[in-house]
């Protein structure tokens, strides 16, 4: 089900379309996250300044917003070659031995999700984050001795949606970390307007804000979106791009004004009328509509917290006064007495 979802944040086939074509290059093509593009440019013009390698960064946030990019924009903005795995690729210590003492000087090492990596690779990790050297130990049994191997210095970037589940020991070795938030409706219509005229796309700056508006602040979402939009537009025979083939184009998507797809509201829904608007567990709504957690902590509970159409608290999630009137539900007053708990 997740799979088949207009709006999810995790990566789909659809975004390989002309993916690398729409990723910029640099940070000054990189549009929003202005603290993030401020800071790393200081870091890394320093790093260039001195002829040494960028201190290890971290970046996480939500899916979707450009962790990935900025890893790439960096390896660019330093000269320097990156190699890009992720966290659950690299399953044994020897995997990561391999890629480590490949690198070259100044070189990029980019793991995704690097929250997921094994807890025994993560062992390994530490001396070549720290001393640019790997521990290998060799044999076995009394006979078992320890190598250590010189390793190039090198920058890690580390890219996760759950900063929480990283280990004290390995978020502490990161001396850069920065957090991407959503975007707002005007960054993510300057998305659209640049995607737009490198797909060759004629929209309007009135279509451009109406596909932001239901971006869910992710520009994934938003590239994603314009190109489903576009096929509408040339199939329906339209000219362009505008207000009103956008909102007829995410009509037939079921994208409602807010970004809201059948799921978001289904989940919604299921919070109001099935548990009074909560509080809910998570365990139990998870049950409930037939999604792992992982997905509602990650792809819907974000966006839906920041519309104030959701609030967690210490006894689960409870739908707001905005979700009820945002789906015309009567507003129970008796759900104050469920507010409360977030005070």
């Amino acid at each position: 089900m997740e799979k088949k979802r207009i709006l999810t944040t995790s990566k789909t086939e659809i975004d390989t379309e002309n993916e690398k074509s729409l990723r910029p290059s640099s940070l000054k093509e990189y549009i929003g996250q202005e603290k993030i593009k401020g800071n790393m440019d200081v870091f890394i013009s320093a790093a260039r300044q001195r002829e040494d390698t960028l201190d290890h960064v971290l970046f996480f946030g939500p899916p979707g917003l450009g962790k990935t990019t900025l890893a790439y924009i960096v390896a660019r903005e330093m000269g320097v070659n990156i190699k890009v795995t992720s966290g659950p690729a690299i399953e044994k210590p020897g995997d990561l031995a391999a890629m480590l003492s490949n690198l070259s000087k100044g070189d990029i090492l980019f793991i995704d999700e690097i929250h997921r990596m094994n807890k025994v690779v993560e062992e390994v990790l530490y001396p070549a984050l720290e001393d640019f050297a790997l521990d290998i130990i060799v044999g076995k049994g009394p006979g078992a001795r320890s190598i250590r191997l010189d390793l190039p210095p090198f920058t890690l970037i580390g890219a996760t949606t759950r900063a929480g589940l990283l280990s004290s020991p390995l978020r502490d070795r990161f001396g850069v970390i920065c957090r991407l938030e959503l975007y707002s409706p005007e960054e993510l219509q300057e998305i659209i307007m640049r995607s737009a005229k490198i797909l060759d796309v004629d929209i309007t700056p009135q279509g451009a804000h109406e596909l932001a508006c239901r971006s869910r602040g992710t520009p994934r979402i938003a590239n994603r979106i314009l190109k489903r939009t576009r096929d509408f537009v040339q199939v329906l025979n339209m000219k362009k791009i505008d207000e009103e083939s956008a909102k007829k184009s995410l009509d037939f998507l079921e994208v409602d004004e807010k970004g809201l797809d059948t799921n978001d509201r289904r989940m919604l829904n299921t919070i109001i009328n099935a548990f009074g608007g909560g509080p809910v567990g998570l365990d139990t709504l998870a049950a409930a509509i037939g999604e792992e957690k992982d997905n509602i902590e990650d792809v819907y509970e974000p966006y839906l917290i920041q519309i104030g159409f959701i609030q967690r608290t210490p006894r689960g999630r409870i739908a707001t006064r905005h979700a009820y009137e945002h789906l015309k539900i009567p507003y129970q007053e008796g759900q104050i007495e469920n507010e409360r708990f977030l005070l």
